[in-house]
Formats: structure tokens, C-alpha cells, sequence
């Protein structure tokens, strides 16, 4: 039975193979899409895109062990990793069980930005083949906790 993965964030659907990273537009993590974050004054919240256990928790990025066994990482920006936690807030610690939707991480766009990173989201099915997760065929933008795509797809 297909599992709904869930958007982290409110944005425009984006093509893996159309982000500023070669590791995750290759599809060398796995298979998934990217969202384009809305401009939000303040904070944006990224959610859960499914309900399971968070195995790995990062201010940047985590992944979610789905309770149907699926791995599922979000990862909030390109590069963000060189920030070391600023202009991100981690609301849940690694073993927590968080249900589809619930906030995991709070992140400032305004900081990514000001350091010349890339705000876009990933959401990626590890160890998924290339090509698992059909591109968009059209621009679309959902809200946080709406469909992104179902897996598999």
C-alpha cells in the first residue's frame, strides 16, 4: 500500500534534477522532490512528512523512520551545513515519534539568505533509485502537511 509523504513546508514544487546540488539532483541520496519555500516573515516551520521515529536529527536536516519502514530526509537548504545551527531551532531529539505534520525543525530564511545559501527543501526517499519519485509535470504550490507525492510512487 502506498505511504503519503507529506510537504515539511508551504512552496513550489521543484524537480530533484533542478536544485544547486549535483549529490541531490543526481538522485545519489534517493529519489524524492524539492520545494521552494514560501517567503514567510518570520520563522518557517518544517514538519514531518510522515509519522515514525526520528533516527537522525541535525539543525539542517533529518530523517524519519516511517512507521511503514520507509527513510525519509528533509534537508533544509543547500549548504546549510556550513551555518553550524545558526538561524535554526531543532524541536525534537533523535528517538522522538512525531506523527505526520508535527514540527520538527523552526528555520530563518533571512539567515540562509544573508549567508548566499540556497533555502530550498528537500524531501528524499533514501536508498530509492533514481528516477523513483516522478518529476512534476507542472509549477505547483502546497502547504505545509499536503501530499507531496506517495510512495512508491
Amino acid at each position: 500500500m502506498p505511504e503519503n509523504i507529506l510537504s515539511p513546508v508551504r512552496g513550489t514544487v521543484v524537480p530533484l534534477g533542478d536544485v544547486p546540488d549535483p549529490v541531490f539532483a543526481q538522485e545519489i541520496v534517493g529519489g524524492g522532490l524539492a520545494l521552494q519555500p514560501s517567503r514567510l516573515a518570520g520563522l518557517v516551520t518544517a514538519g514531518a512528512p510522515v509519522s515514525g521515529t526520528i533516527v537522525q536529527i541535525q539543525p539542517h536536516a533529518f530523517v524519519i523512520q516511517s512507521t511503514e519502514g520507509t527513510g525519509v530526509l528533509v534537508h533544509l537548504g543547500i549548504d546549510t551545513v556550513r551555518l553550524n545551527g545558526e538561524g535554526f531551532e531543532v524541536l525534537v531529539t533523535k528517538g522522538s515519534t512525531v506523527q505526520a505534520g508535527d514540527p520538527v525543525v523552526r528555520f530563518d530564511q533571512e539567515v540562509i539568505a544573508a549567508h548566499g545559501y540556497s533555502d530550498v527543501c528537500l524531501v528524499i526517499v533514501l536508498q530509492s533509485p533514481p528516477g523513483s519519485v516522478p518529476a512534476p509535470t507542472d509549477t505547483r504550490t502546497i502547504d505545509a502537511a499536503e501530499m507531496l507525492f506517495s510512495w512508491p510512487s
